[in-house]
């Protein structure tokens, strides 16, 4: 093989010393949290496990994506209220009167080949109470949900696709699906 071939991709050392700074807070920030202190071992245990955790993985996760944080921080609140209604929706469903709630299942269609996008998309849908994403079928271009409640579920998927997979696709600035 020359030297100028191309490195396989799981050999290639990472470039600069964090080429994945949010991966490398969330590690710190979650070590220290679960220290439950900051004295100065654990701040320096910290930094370690953030800065050689993501270089020791930084093969297998490819480049750091490009993050529109504006957008990320207003889906961050869209998805916080969201939470909220859904918790005191679902607790008067279960609390209340007898009410009779009208389970579904729903076909959600995706706009993205984008497996982040796709993934948090699904991941958002779960964890707002009363819908739960059951399969992410990426070859059918679908995530299929199941809704504790739901009269109308094409208003339903509408909803969920405007109000969290479009802001995705802008935050992590993925292409929407071209559909043919």
């Amino acid at each position: 093989m020359s030297p100028t071939a191309a490195t396989p991709r799981a050999t290639r050392t990472p470039r600069g010393w964090f080429p994945h700074p949010i991966l490398s807070a969330l590690l710190a920030a979650s070590w220290l949290a679960l220290s439950h202190s900051l004295a100065v071992v654990h701040l320096l245990s910290a930094a370690l496990i953030g800065w050689g955790v993501p270089r020791l993985i930084a093969a297998f996760l490819g480049p750091a994506n490009h993050i529109h944080w504006p957008g990320a921080l207003r889906l961050g609140a869209v998805v916080l209220w969201d939470i909220v209604l859904s918790n005191l929706t679902v607790a008067r469903l279960v609390l209340g009167p007898m009410a009779r709630p009208q389970p579904a299942w729903i076909e959600v269609p995706l706009d993205s080949d984008h497996p982040w996008v796709n993934a948090l998309f699904a991941s958002i849908i779960t964890t707002t109470p009363g819908t739960v994403s059951a399969v992410i079928d990426e070859a059918g271009a679908r995530i299929w949900v199941h809704a504790l409640d739901c009269s109308d579920a094409p208003a339903m998927a509408r909803d969920m696709k405007a109000r969290y997979e479009a802001p995705l696709l802008r935050i992590l600035g993925a292409t929407p699906r071209s559909h043919t």
